[in-house]
């Protein structure tokens, strides 16, 4: 998948402008099959390869970089992309990927470092919080979600923070993943002070094959975060995923959301793209 592909695919779902998210988290995985002899430098040229795609399309992409928030070069690596033209667009962690685990201190310590320098360099940040694709881990649930919401948000208090698959992992709705959605829900609705400059990605939360019921709470909580804070996304374009233009076609048709809730999505444009 290169970036002429990508351009092509949002073209046939009629999007103008995208971020490209940086897969360089997946090179510190705990779960990475098959390490890198240098770990640091597959991360570094992971960033930079996506920087270039995005460069090819300088007026529909841009490029956000991204690191596993443990690893040690974690801050180093923000603070190269930071002075990358390229890369300074914004921050992309991946929560479950990294194994994060937001029940453990010296996680959350070190969480709180990495958005605290992602504000000082006025970088967005998307983040997959979710953390339950790791049976090493208990499943996320609602406490994770208040955490997040308490100790690691208010260190980034200048720059849009994005919760990717608002807050779950796609169509994936177990108790647990619901009950994180739902207090990261409410929080939005009643203002919390630490989810001012705060969005959510609708990207794959409903699935072409999602059950009803599934597709009735997240129809809810799209309602009770607000249409004004939803953007659209996809995931990762390859490995058999659906493509962007059949997720939003479960989305429309699927949802229950009426067509002018639809168009309100359909024309959110995340503050790091408003040129």
């Amino acid at each position: 998948m290169d970036a002429a592909l990508l351009v092509q695919r949002l073209d046939e779902v009629g999007i103008r402008s995208a971020v490209i998210l940086s897969l360089a988290y997946a090179w510190g995985s705990p779960g990475l099959s098959r390490k890198p002899a240098d770990e640091y430098g597959a991360v570094r040229a992971e960033n930079d390869w996506t920087a270039a795609q995005a460069a090819r399309y300088p007026d529909r992409l841009i490029a956000f970089c991204s690191v596993n928030p443990l690893r040690d070069y974690a801050l180093a690596e923000i603070d190269r992309c930071a002075a990358d033209p390229r890369l300074r667009n914004g921050l992309k962690m991946q929560f479950g990927n990294s194994r994060v685990n937001l029940e453990t201190a010296e996680h959350v310590a070190q969480l709180r470092r990495v958005f605290a320098a992602a504000n000082k360099h006025r970088m967005p940040i998307v983040a997959h919080v979710w953390t339950g694709d790791d049976k090493i881990l208990s499943p996320f649930q609602g406490r994770d979600a208040r955490t997040f919401i308490n100790e690691v948000l208010p260190m980034a208090p200048d720059v849009t923070v994005q919760i990717a698959h608002m807050g779950g992992s796609g169509p994936m709705l177990d108790p647990g993943t619901k009950e994180a959605m739902v207090v990261l829900a409410e929080a939005a609705a009643r203002g919390d002070a630490a989810m001012k400059n705060v969005y959510f990605d609708v990207a794959t939360n409903i699935h072409p094959d999602s059950p009803a019921e599934d597709v009735e709470f997240m129809t809810a909580r799209m309602r009770q975060i607000g249409l004004g804070r939803l953007l659209y996304g996809s995931d990762a374009a390859t490995g058999g995923n659906v493509s962007a233009a059949k997720y939003w076609r479960a989305l429309r048709k699927k949802s229950g959301l009426t067509p002018s809730e639809l168009q309100t999505i359909a024309s959110n444009v995340a503050p790091y793209l408003r040129r």
